[in-house]
């Protein structure tokens, strides 16, 4: 498995209040969040990268006004011809 680092300082965790395992775990569910968005990760992969399972996932995007079906038009269009 890949590891990706990035330095902070101790004002971020001083800043947000949150401890460093908070933090670090916040900002990988923000990645994850914004690679599923960009649609460079499935909702599976996504939930994996930020070590929730895909209902928690689902439910904490969902808090964000984040769909957890990301279709683009074509992909609705055959859904529904398809229904």
């Amino acid at each position: 498995m890949q590891t990706l680092s990035i330095p902070y300082s101790d004002d971020l965790l001083i800043s947000t209040g949150q401890s460093k395992e908070t933090l670090e775990q916040q900002l990988r569910f923000l990645l994850a969040v914004k690679l599923f968005e960009l649609g460079r990760l499935s909702l599976g992969k996504a939930a994996q990268l930020c070590e929730m399972s895909k209902l928690y996932f689902m439910e904490e995007i969902g808090r964000m006004g984040i769909p957890a079906i990301n279709l683009d038009d074509g992909q609705i269009e055959d859904e529904l011809r398809n229904a």
